[in-house]
């Protein structure tokens, strides 16, 4: 089967879709497919590095098309980027033979609109990945008003795609009710996680040592904060912490590693407040990545209060692999308080509410005490549902079972 995959990311860019859509293309060959990928020619945090316009990689034919690298400190930057990527999309598409089925993620907001269109002109299967759900997500932001025409018309677009989509994936049941609610077919929507990176990340005891070494944080508590910076991950609070706990107890030291573009204003707020407790760090290589997990000591995942259903926080999944004490920083019911619900007990965890910085520092104090190092061993507290092994196969399953729908 000849089966197209369109994202702004993939291999070699060590952003979370990027690496779960390599992985899928990656299976996808090893089942026998034909398998052609259309990306950026731009990493996704860093505009400014490039990759090759044409390459094949393990079997996988990869064309990486032109967008602006103007980044994304200001909005119209980031739109600029975003269209200059849909139009090349549409010109590289057209070119491209025929595939019996075509897999759109959801980075740029609207390429599966391109990907849907293309796939009703060309006569394919169109297969929809969602990784978070717009204009849903910006609206939430605030970014649009509900009521405007912009967001009307994105909505049209987005209900579009949902209803040209021979197959939707969506990351858990919170975001599946949002799809319900659009009136999209139950039938057509599956729940598949996306998979921690199992033959990667486990607990590194070395690589631990390592990278506390090099960063100066031996002999320190080290709260972590590992992922895309992004409005839907808002800081504030974890910053106040952090402000509080720079006087109090300097053995606690603050790790953000990512980007993304709330990451300058981590930078910021340390340096306005001579923070000695924060340090900031671009995205690690995924061939590091279990060194750079297994270097807190204890993890934070956080999700603003509007964006339940909008966006996954997957990054839960690898720090399950390492057996990371997880300090979660959003509303209740979620995804993450579930998973929380059920670790019962296997690993210290807490769950505080946005704006209320005393009680962060509440739990991290407490977690502190509670966190032991001889009990991070390399197992995995949950039973592997969240695990490579078990989600990946469901995924080419139903990219496979897309090609013969109606």
């Amino acid at each position: 089967m000849r089966i197209t995959l369109v994202n702004q990311a993939f291999h070699p860019d060590v952003v979370s879709s990027g690496q779960h859509l390599t992985d899928l293309a990656v299976a996808l060959v090893e089942r026998g497919h034909d398998v052609t990928v259309v990306t950026s020619r731009r990493a996704y945090d860093d505009s400014a590095r490039t990759f090759p316009k044409h390459e094949v990689w393990r079997g996988i034919k990869i064309y990486r098309v032109f967008n602006t690298g103007f980044g994304k400190r200001a909005k119209w930057r980031r739109a600029a980027d975003f269209l200059t990527f849909l139009i090349s999309c549409c010109f590289r598409l057209v070119l491209l033979p025929k595939p019996d089925v075509i897999v759109a993620l959801t980075s740029p907001p609207l390429v599966s609109v391109i990907a849907a269109a293309f796939a009703k002109l060309r006569g394919a299967k169109f297969c929809y990945w969602i990784m978070d759900l717009n204009p849903d997500e910006a609206i939430a932001a605030g970014w649009l008003s509900p009521d405007s025409f912009v967001a009307k018309w994105l909505e049209r677009l987005s209900r579009f795609s949902l209803r040209r989509a021979a197959s939707v994936v969506v990351l858990d049941k919170f975001m599946q009710q949002r799809i319900l609610a659009k009136n999209i077919p139950a039938e057509k929507i599956a729940v598949i996680p996306p998979w921690s990176h199992d033959s990667e990340v486990k607990f590194d005891a070395a690589g631990r040592a390592q990278f506390r070494q090099t960063h100066g944080l031996e002999n320190r508590f080290v709260i972590m904060y590992a992922g895309n910076h992004s409005p839907c991950h808002p800081l504030d609070t974890i910053l106040a912490a952090a402000k509080t706990l720079a006087a109090s107890d300097p053995e606690i030291f603050f790790c953000f590693v990512g980007g993304g573009s709330e990451q300058r204003r981590v930078k910021d707020f340390a340096a306005k407040n001579q923070l000695p407790n924060v340090l900031c760090l671009p995205y690690q290589p995924l061939e590091q990545l279990a060194g750079v997990l297994s270097a807190a000591d204890l993890h934070l995942v956080v999700m603003g209060d509007p964006f339940v259903g909008l966006v996954h926080p997957c990054k839960a999944y690898n720090l399950l692999r390492v057996n990371a004490p997880i300090l979660y920083m959003g509303p209740q019911p979620s995804h993450v308080s579930e998973i929380l619900g059920e670790l019962n007990g296997q690993l210290p965890g807490a769950a505080t509410p946005h704006g209320d910085a005393p009680a962060a520092v509440k739990s991290i104090l407490e977690l502190k005490r509670a966190v032991s190092q001889a009990a991070r061993k390399d197992a995995v507290p949950l039973d592997g549902r969240f695990s490579k092994e078990t989600l990946l196969p469901q995924l080419v399953a139903v990219i496979e079972s897309t090609s013969q729908k109606k």
